[in-house]
C-alpha cells in the first residue's frame, strides 16, 4: 500500500544521525518540501494572557505548582480550573521546585549523565560550562533562548534564540563556544531532549568533555544559569517588552555585552565576568554536598558567590512563538 507524501514527510528529522539530504533520499520526499517555511497556528489571545500571568507568577516564585497557579489566577479573575493550568504549564515548560513523581520528561531513547559536580570545586575559567533554555514572552507569543554560561566566571559564552524546540539551535550554540572559547573540563546540562540527544552530546563526546547532568527535580543542579535567566527577564525583557524575534535579538545582544562587560556582580566581589574570566581570577563556585566532605576553594569569593546566587529560577520551555516559518537567531 503506498504511503503518503505527509506521512513521509513525518520522517524526516531536523537533527537526527542522517544528514537531511540523506533523509529526503530514502524517504522520497523533495528536499524543497523540508526546507519550505511551515505556518504555526495563532495561538488564543485568552491562553496568551494566561501564559503570559503563569511565566510572571513563575519567575517570582518558581517553588510554585499547578495548585497555587490555580488559587493566583482566580484571585485575578480567570475562571479557571488545574488541568488547563497544568496543560498551560506543560506548553511553558515550568514545574515547581518541590520534587514530585514524574515531574522530568525524558526522551525514551536518550542515555542520560550522572551528575558530576556535587562538592567539586570550580577555580578556574572553563572548569565547567552548563546551559538550559528559556521562554521569553513576546507581543505574540513566545521564543527560546538557550545560553552557555562559565561557573567560574558567570559569563555567558555564546547565545541563540529560536521560535522553535528542535535541538539544532543548542547544538550551533554550543559549537560556537567550543570554536570561540576552547573546551570545558565538564560540561553540565539538565535531562531535556535537546540536550541528551546524540547531535548535542556527540559534540561533547567528539571533543573530549565530560558530561554532567542535573538530577531529576534538582533545581539548585544548575542554579547559575537559572540565576541568570532570573536577571535576563527582571533586567531587560520585562523592562523592554520585545514584540518580535528581531526586537528580542537587538535588545539581548546589548544585554549580554552590558552583562559580560559592565554590570559588576556582587559573586564576583563586584567585578565583571569579562575580567575575571579573562584573568582568572577572583571566581570560583561550588555546589555544596551535604553528605560528603567539602574541599576548600581556592578563593574566598567563591562561597560569597554561591550565597549570592542562591535564588533560583527553574525553568523549562516548550511555547512556540508564531511566526509563519521557523528561524534562529544568533548572537553573532
Amino acid at each position: 500500500m503506498p504511503v503518503s507524501g505527509a506521512v513521509r514527510l513525518g520522517w524526516i528529522e531536523a537533527v537526527g544521525e542522517l544528514s537531511l539530504v540523506r533523509q529526503c533520499e530514502l524517504a522520497g520526499v523533495s528536499r524543497a518540501t523540508v526546507y519550505r517555511p511551515r505556518e504555526v497556528a495563532l495561538p488564543d489571545n485568552d491562553e496568551m494572557a494566561l501564559c503570559a500571568l503563569i511565566d510572571e507568577e513563575f519567575t517570582r516564585h518558581p517553588f510554585y505548582g499547578s495548585r497555587r497557579m490555580v488559587v493566583i489566577l482566580k484571585r485575578q479573575g480567570w475562571l479557571i480550573n488545574r488541568k488547563h493550568v497544568q496543560r498551560l504549564m506543560r506548553i511553558l515548560g515550568p514545574a515547581g521546585m518541590a520534587p514530585g513523581p514524574g515531574t522530568a520528561v525524558q526522551h525514551p531513547g536518550h542515555k542520560v549523565y550522572p551528575y558530576l559536580l556535587r562538592g567539586i570545586a570550580i577555580v578556574q575559567p572553563n572548569h565547567v560550562w552548563s546551559t538550559d533554555i528559556t521562554h521569553i514572552r513576546l507581543a505574540r507569543g513566545f521564543a527560546y533562548l538557550v545560553a552557555i554560561i562559565d561557573w567560574y566566571s558567570r559569563r555567558v559564552l555564546t547565545w541563540r534564540i529560536s521560535n522553535s524546540m528542535d535541538a539544532s539551535f543548542c547544538v550551533d550554540c554550543l559549537e560556537e563556544a567550543l570554536i570561540d572559547h576552547g573546551k570545558p573540563d565538564i560540561f553540565n546540562t539538565d535531562q531535556g531532549s535537546q540536550f541528551t540527544s546524540m547531535a548535542f552530546t556527540g559534540v561533547l563526546i567528539r571533543a573530549g568533555v565530560a558530561i554532567s547532568m542535573d538530577g531529576r527535580g534538582r533545581a539548585l543542579d544548575n542554579i547559575f544559569v537559572e540565576r541568570l535567566w532570573r536577571n535576563v527577564k527582571y533586567e531587560d525583557v520585562y523592562l523592554n517588552g520585545y514584540a518580535t524575534m528581531g526586537d528580542l535579538h537587538a535588545g539581548l545582544t546589548a544585554y549580554f555585552a552590558f552583562y559580560n562587560g559592565e554590570r559588576p556582580h556582587q559573586a564576583l566581589n563586584y567585578q565583571t565576568p569579562d575580567a575575571v574570566y579573562e584573568s582568572g581570577e577572583g571566581g570560583g563556585a561550588m555546589i555544596i554536598d551535604k553528605y560528603g566532605s567539602l574541599p576548600a576553594l581556592e578563593s574566598p569569593q567563591a562561597i560569597s558567590g554561591l550565597e549570592a546566587d542562591s535564588a533560583v529560577d527553574h525553568e523549562t520551555p516548550t511555547c512556540r512563538e508564531p511566526d509563519t516559518m521557523t528561524f534562529t537567531l544568533s548572537n553573532g
